[in-house]
C-alpha cells in the first residue's frame, strides 16, 4: 500500500474508535438505567409497574429486532435533526447509539436478574431504601456480568461501525468500500479486515481480563 493509503487507514481506525467510543458511552448511560427499570418494574420487583414494564420491553424488543443497516436508513431523518447531516462520524454515532442501547440493556438485564434474591431480601429486612438496594446491592453484584456484556456490545458495535461505511459514515468500513471493494484492491480489504480483527481481539482480551479481576475480589 502507498504511504497515503496507510495514513488514510490510520485515520479511519481513529474515526472508528471515536464512533464506537462515543456510542458506547451513550449506550452505557442509557442502557444501565433501562436495564434497572426492566428488572425492578416487573411483577414482584422492588418497584413493580407491570404495564410500564411491558411497554418499555416491547419498545426495546422492537429496536433489537431491526437489522442495523435498516435502522441506519430508517433513522436518517432523526439523524439529520440531531446532527444536521447524514454523513460522517457524528451521523453514524446516532444510529450506533440507538442500536447498541437496547442490545446492552437486555444483556445488563440478564446480569441483574442473576443477583441472588436473598441479598435483596436481606437488604430490605434491615430497612435499606430502594435506591440503596439498586446502587449498593444490584449493581455491584451484577457488575462482572454487566462488564462482560459491555465487551460483547463493543465487539458488535465495531462490526456495525464498519457496516455504517456503506452510507458514507467514515471509518474503516468507508475505506474498505471506497478504496477496497469499489477499486478491486484486495490489499486494502485485507488490511481493513486485519485491523478490525485486531481491534476485536484487543477489546475482548481487555474485557475478559477486567471481568476476571472483578470476580477475584
Amino acid at each position: 500500500m502507498s504511504p497515503q493509503m496507510i495514513d488514510r487507514l490510520g485515520q479511519a481506525c481513529l474515526d472508528t474508535l471515536f464512533m464506537v467510543g462515543v456510542s458506547a458511552g451513550i449506550a452505557v448511560l442509557a442502557g444501565i438505567p433501562l436495564a434497572l427499570f426492566l428488572v425492578t418494574s416487573e411483577p414482584g420487583g422492588i418497584l413493580p409497574a407491570p404495564k410500564a414494564n411491558r411497554v418499555v420491553g416491547t419498545i426495546v424488543n422492537g429496536f433489537r429486532a431491526v437489522p442495523f443497516i435498516v435502522l441506519l436508513v430508517a433513522l436518517i431523518p432523526f439523524t439529520r435533526l440531531v446532527t444536521g447531516t447524514t454523513i460522517g462520524i457524528w451521523a453514524a454515532i446516532v444510529p450506533l447509539s440507538v442500536s447498541a442501547t437496547p442490545f446492552f440493556a437486555r444483556i445488563a438485564e440478564v446480569s441483574l436478574r442473576e443477583v441472588d434474591g436473598g441479598l435483596i431480601e436481606a437488604a430490605q429486612s434491615i430497612g435499606c431504601r430502594r435506591r440503596h438496594i439498586l446502587l449498593h446491592v444490584l449493581l455491584p453484584e451484577a457488575l462482572p456480568g454487566i462488564l462482560g456484556g459491555f465487551t460483547i456490545t463493543l465487539v458488535a458495535m465495531i462490526g456495525a461501525s464498519a457496516m455504517a461505511g456503506a452510507v458514507g459514515a467514515g471509518g474503516l468500513g468507508d475505506v474498505a468500500i471506497r478504496y477496497g471493494y469499489q477499486r478491486f484492491d484486495t490489499t486494502v480489504m485485507a488490511a481493513v479486515i486485519a485491523v478490525l480483527v485486531a481491534l476485536v481481539c484487543l477489546v475482548q482480551f481487555a474485557g475478559d481480563r477486567a471481568v476476571r479481576r472483578l470476580r477475584a475480589r
